[in-house]
């Protein structure tokens, strides 16, 4: 990747504020180990014009249409009016536009109610995709072309990428960084940003439902707890004892709020934890698979192509980076016994005991839909 990656947002009329100003924001946030920055964000709207957004301001931007045809990547924010969400249609000028970024190689992703737009353009056509779910049975309506999978907070589905409502943008935002550059970039990102670098389950955890949960009955203290002991069996049923709950109840307040089964759950925190370890450390696959929680290498391998779309060694290629290269003291002159080594080997950081990102609620190519966990993590 192109340092810095170039970034388009195509802003249209009833453009969310903050979905407009999350790529910069968020993006911007992502910077090499020497400071340098990673994406360059700029906006643009059809013919360079103002347009009026969401909450009361117009925007007046930098570029017209043009710089899709330069940019490596294009975000289309939510919006809240418009043919694409009255009619599913969008300006023909538009939809060619975005083809043309997307034919070319361009990645072409939106946040929440962009997807209409996308939609609307035939670049969904027959692919899983996300919006906010108030907007669902609309998307659905007008686009039974779609894949839509309302109960998650982003998909990946290769160049195409969409993101559930408002805040979901962070999210898919953070997790392209963490593609791009890995998690320790992306964490740094989400520090910056005053942002958790992830969050448990999809967005049907926001879904409005008519009776409330009482707030002392809660399962984060339990998540926690768990999360400590990723490399042990923790059963539902040692879950539940711990949040006071008997199982059943248990299990209904977890996916309440989460939007995962305790199961479901425990191998995404499983997987994540792998994918840390074989960024940040050279343990071997089967000490991973053991510190992860998943007892053998056959369901490490298993269950993180089936989350992650590659196998762990492929992963492990693309996102370990090697540490700085040292040179050998000179053989004609050894330095004295006293003498500290004119390269000392920093110390190998402490393998973290609970993963540092994670990117739940997501759906991508290949990844087939979560089953329950392994028999050395169940009941």
């Amino acid at each position: 990747m192109s340092v810095p990656h170039r970034v388009a947002v195509l802003a249209l009329d009833g453009v969310v504020a903050l979905d407009l100003g999350t790529p910069a924001q968020v993006l911007g946030a992502a910077r090499a180990d020497d400071s340098t920055p990673l994406y360059a964000v700029a906006t643009c709207t059809p013919g360079g014009l103002p347009i009026r957004s969401s909450a009361g301001f117009q925007v007046l931007p930098d570029h017209g249409l043009e710089l899709l045809e330069r940019a490596d990547t294009v975000i289309v924010p939510g919006i809240h009016s418009g043919s694409p969400l009255h009619d599913g249609t969008v300006a023909a000028e538009v939809a060619q536009a975005l083809r043309a970024a997307y034919d070319r190689g361009a990645r072409v992703m939106s946040i929440c109610t962009g997807a209409f737009v996308l939609a609307a353009a035939g670049l969904l056509d027959g692919r899983p995709a996300t919006t906010h779910w108030a907007y669902a049975s609309r998307f659905r309506r007008l686009h039974p072309g779609v894949r839509l999978d309302p109960d998650v907070l982003f998909v990946d589905d290769g160049r195409v990428l969409t993101s559930a409502g408002v805040a979901a943008g962070i999210d898919l935002c953070l997790h392209v960084v963490r593609t791009d550059h890995g998690s320790a970039v992306a964490n740094r990102a989400a520090r910056r940003c005053v942002v958790p670098p992830w969050r448990d389950g999809g967005q049907a955890q926001y879904i409005e439902r008519p009776v409330p949960r009482a707030a002392d009955n809660g399962t984060a203290a339990t998540r926690e707890w768990a999360r400590q002991r990723l490399h042990e069996p923790v059963a539902l049923r040692e879950m539940a004892a711990h949040a006071r709950m008997s199982v059943r109840t248990f299990t209904r307040h977890f996916r309440s709020e989460t939007g995962l089964s305790p199961a479901q759950w425990l191998l995404q925190q499983r997987t994540e934890h792998a994918r840390v370890l074989l960024e940040t450390t050279d343990l071997n696959v089967d000490r991973i698979a053991r510190d992860a929680g998943f007892g053998t290498t056959a369901a490490l391998r298993q269950h993180f192509h089936a989350r992650v779309g590659v196998s762990p060694t492929a992963y492990r290629r693309t996102f370990r980076h090697p540490p700085p290269a040292t040179s050998p003291a000179p053989r004609s002159a050894p330095p004295a016994p006293a003498a500290p080594p004119p390269h000392a080997v920093p110390p190998v950081p402490a393998v973290p005991s609970a993963p540092a990102s994670v990117d739940l609620g997501v759906v991508a190519p290949g990844r087939p839909g979560m089953s329950e966990l392994s028999t050395a993590t169940t009941p």
